[in-house]
């Protein structure tokens, strides 16, 4: 399919299959003149804002438009309201508004995820969001909107610079989809950062057009193309489009099926990219071959911070390919292996290569499904002596007296309340003191440092991630206002 835009009008204009004329504001009924024409007409009247001066598009002159967005330039002035442009777009494509969108319509973030849209109340929503400028997150998830409602969404992009975040996936857009996306997208004419593609049937095939655009396009920083069903091919396509990308941060490739072949390439293109820092790849199929690769970017790569590779089937010895890595790494701090078949004898090698890099800023290693014994523990303890920001997360410690359980599960904020009890202070002051700036927020491994190392009230790694938990913003911070939201 060519994808087609308008050229860009220097006023907004009305003409929407048919034509639309309204008033001022205020002007009785009879006053308004409104003219339908059948529903086949490709003409849609859409309204436009104007763009900030930071962003800056030329849209190359077309011939033969087929969009259903365009303007005609003999139209009079538009001057109806949002509202009442959405009312008029449902009534023209046959769809029954959603009060939700009526509602919220000015607001910043609007979800309409399981609205049941489909491709024409995804037009209608497109038409009105044209000149909208309050909304900057659009969540669209589960709306069957196939490729005829994400064409409307690109050509409403095409004219709306506000929006920064949007969310379409399991809308079953496929490769007609991908390549209508590809398009657009390849043309860096948007302010979208952030955009959601999970779930839509992407196969082997839609990676080589969106590879294209993401090789050239840096305005998206976070992607998410999980649980499609992108394998080696796609892969290498994917590794080819890294090694080059200069614009993602974040990047969701969780529930694919890559294997040894693709995972391999995926991480050649890792081992230069200087701009990732986010990579899931988690419930896919690596193995220790991969584990081999993913070694190798961890001794290269000086800008991943967070890595998953859960569920890909690494065992012992794809732990002990990836500890070489970890042995000189300086930037990973999140390192994520749940659901792999490591044993002790592999998670032994993970902690102990930490303990050997004193330039590691590792602060949490998953392997949550590895029961480890009390030798382990002990080792453990001696990798925290060096390293007191990690936090090492297990199953359980086999054969560990109940005591001793009860004792390193004690309630940590009643020990703090004790002790603020006790100094006469609260328990907001008690946490501010330790902060450096005596500010309310400090990042998670900052505060894990400082809350093992403190002699106030002497605290284990188990009871510091109980304390994390109750103030961690799931954004790589702790907050101490949370505290005012905690029950007694």
């Amino acid at each position: 399919m060519h994808i087609q835009f308008p050229s860009k009008p220097t006023l907004p204009r009305a003409c929407w299959e048919g034509r639309i004329t309204a008033g001022s504001p205020g002007m009785p009924p009879h006053e308004t003149e409104t003219e339908l024409v059948p529903q086949s007409s490709d003409k849609m009247l859409y309204c436009e804002a104007e763009p900030p001066p930071t962003v800056e598009k030329v849209k190359p002159a077309r011939e033969n438009s087929e969009t259903d967005l365009e303007i005609e330039d003999n139209e009079k002035f538009f001057t109806t309201g949002q509202k009442e442009l959405y009312l008029e777009a449902c009534k023209l494509v046959g769809v029954v508004p959603v009060s939700y969108f009526i509602r919220n319509m000015e607001e910043s973030y609007v979800n309409l995820n399981h609205h049941g849209l489909g491709p024409r109340g995804t037009k209608a929503i497109a038409i009105a969001l044209v000149s909208n400028t309050a909304v900057t997150k659009l969540e669209l998830e589960d709306n069957c909107i196939m490729e005829e409602g994400v064409l409307s969404l690109v050509e409403m992009l095409q004219e709306n610079y506000y929006l920064q975040e949007m969310n379409i996936s399991n809308n079953h857009l496929g490769l007609e989809g991908a390549r209508i996306i590809s398009d657009f997208f390849e043309r860096n004419s948007s302010s979208i950062w952030n955009l959601e593609l999970s779930g839509n049937d992407f196969k082997e095939e839609s990676a080589a057009p969106l590879c294209q655009a993401l090789s050239t396009n840096y305005r998206i920083k976070k992607l998410d193309l999980s649980h499609n069903q992108f394998s080696d091919i796609g892969g290498e396509q994917l590794g080819q489009m890294l090694a080059i990308n200069v614009g993602l941060t974040s990047l969701d490739l969780s529930w694919n099926n890559f294997h040894t072949r693709g995972a391999v390439a995926l991480c050649n293109g890792l081992r230069g990219n200087v701009t990732l820092t986010k990579l899931d790849l988690s419930m896919n199929g690596l193995g220790n071959e991969g584990a081999v690769a993913l070694g190798e970017v961890l001794r290269l790569n000086s800008c991943l911070v967070y890595l998953d590779v859960g569920g890909n089937d690494i065992g012992n010895e794809g732990a002990s390919k990836i500890s070489k890595g970890l042995e000189s790494n300086e930037s990973l701090r999140v390192l994520k292996l749940f659901l792999n078949p490591i044993s002790m004898d592999g998670a032994i090698l993970l902690i102990l290569a930490i303990k050997r890099n004193p330039k590691s800023r590792m602060e949490e290693l998953d392997i949550s499904n590895v029961l480890v014994s009390e030798q382990f523990m002990k080792t453990l303890d001696g990798v925290y002596a060096v390293h007191p920001q990690l936090d090492v997360v297990f199953k359980a410690v086999q054969g560990l007296s109940a005591k001793k359980t009860i004792f390193l599960l004690t309630n940590p904020m009643k020990l703090i309340q004790n002790y603020a009890d006790q100094h006469k202070i609260t328990i907001m002051d008690f946490f501010k003191s330790l902060n450096p700036t005596g500010t309310m927020k400090m990042s998670v491994g900052e505060f894990q440092k400082v809350m093992i190392e403190q002699t106030k009230v002497p605290l284990n790694q188990y009871q510091v991630r109980e304390v994390i938990k109750k103030l961690d913003e799931k954004t790589g911070m702790v907050n101490f206002s949370l505290l005012n939201t905690m029950k007694p």
